[in-house]
């Protein structure tokens, strides 16, 4: 681990790395089926193997990723595919089918980052169901910030996507409210 990272006055290191970092590894991998270690996320954010296991185990909270043991004193973590019981992958959501036609600049991990960012301002839309640009650029940007450098490059890429997607109901001018259609015309769903 190198020590390049700033550190404030008491030695601490400054600005905290999300739990979705870690999942940086995982975009890394050659083999997609191959699961990560501890090691893998170490190697990606440069951490220690304590932080590395707590950024893993709070996407394990959080549903985005499982894990078990392996052998006495390993562990592997790894996204989770849920088969429907007939073995056949479950149906998907319009709005999940949305976000995955919907279009995004970039390739690769960086566009899987902009549709998880693109999925993060959909769910804020469906807990806030009037929200403005404002909004999702202080509750959603700071944690998918999708590779983009600033706020308004990200809500540039992400605002005319969010468009697109079932139930969201524009402003037609800068500075209104987003809407999220509901009631018996539409019920949100993300699988």
């Amino acid at each position: 681990m190198t020590e390049d990272r700033e550190r404030n006055a008491n030695g601490q290191y400054v600005g905290r790395i999300p739990p979705e970092a870690a999942l940086e590894a995982f975009d890394s991998r050659e083999d997609v089926a191959r699961p990560v270690t501890a090691s893998d996320v170490m190697d990606v954010l440069d951490c220690s193997r304590r932080t590395a296991h707590n950024k893993l185990n709070a996407l394990v909270d959080e549903g985005v990723l499982a894990t078990r043991k392996v052998g006495a004193r390993g562990r592997v973590w790894w996204i989770p595919i849920e088969a429907a019981p007939s073995g056949r992958q479950p149906e998907r959501s319009p709005v999940e089918n949305a976000i995955d036609s919907v279009e995004l600049p970039g390739t690769g991990e960086t566009l899987y980052k902009r549709r998880r960012a693109l999925r993060a301002a959909y769910e804020y839309l469906a807990d806030n169901p009037s929200a403005k640009k404002s909004d999702f650029i202080e509750h959603v940007y700071p944690d998918h910030p999708a590779a983009f450098e600033t706020p308004d490059g990200w809500w540039n890429a992400i605002q005319p996507a969010l468009k697109e997607l079932p139930g969201v109901d524009p402003p037609e001018e800068r500075g209104q409210i987003w809407q999220l259609l509901g009631g018996d015309r539409f019920t949100p769903t993300l699988g």
